[in-house]
């Protein structure tokens, strides 16, 4: 696994601009992010780690527009994603932002190509070049022979990598990972986080990782953590 490098861009993805959110927790409020600025670049690949409960899914979830800041903008490409209608961020996330969770979310009903094509069909993307590049990232993440299985026919491995190309098959500018190793054992987990690194970092797209695992750390060319509301920058010393 690549131990992170040099971005292979200066242009921003994401940016955050004072952006503040919260939660009303009984008769308290609980602050997850309070006016936070930050940047990631076209190209860079940053893991966010932290204890349960700091807020690193609530900050992939500002990013992805499922969730909207209390205050501030979140920008993807320049644009303000926090500023669209509903519909607007569910087609904005459909054709730029892929996803990989921890628990495959797979639909158990679809053979593992079917898994692929349902993201193009919903693009409207049917074309036989569109299916063409669905069977190479099958190619590519060693499953091309199993594309007429059905998912619960799959390790948790295989599921994973089915689940990392169908996170890549519109060709997303922006890559969210969830806690992408927490449901494999160790050996498999380091597996989908090289598969990741050369999937993602070789088409120089940008990707936040959310984790507990001090193996992902190993993807990263910046490493963040929230403390008290903030976005902090760390060392990989720190967690040692």
């Amino acid at each position: 696994m690549s131990s992170g490098g040099s971005p292979s861009g200066t242009e921003p993805v994401v940016e955050l601009r004072a952006v503040s959110k919260g939660y009303r927790e009984a008769d308290r409020r609980h602050d997850v992010l309070v006016s936070v600025d930050a940047t990631i670049l076209r190209g860079e690949i940053v893991v966010l780690v932290g204890r349960s409960g700091s807020g690193k899914s609530t900050l992939l979830n500002l990013v992805s527009g499922i969730d909207l800041p209390d205050a501030g903008d979140v920008l993807v490409e320049s644009r303000a994603i926090n500023r669209m209608t509903e519909r607007e961020r569910t087609l904005f996330r459909r054709d730029h932002i892929g996803f990989v969770f921890q628990f495959f979310n797979l639909i158990p009903t679809l053979t593992v190509l079917e898994n692929l094509l349902l993201p193009l069909e919903l693009a409207g993307r049917t074309a036989g070049r569109d299916r063409d590049g669905a069977m190479a990232l099958l190619e590519r993440v060693g499953l091309a022979d199993r594309s007429t299985s059905y998912p619960d026919r799959l390790s948790g491995g295989e599921q994973q990598r089915v689940a990392v190309a169908r996170a890549l098959v519109l060709d997303p500018w922006l890559v969210l990972a969830d806690e992408p190793t927490g449901n494999l054992d160790l050996e498999t987990g380091r597996d989908v986080l090289d598969l990741l690194d050369n999937l993602v970092r070789g088409a120089g797209k940008t990707m936040i990782v959310v984790t507990h695992s001090r193996e992902v750390v190993g993807l990263a060319d910046r490493l963040l953590t929230l403390r008290a509301g903030a976005l902090v920058e760390m060392d990989r010393g720190e967690l040692s």
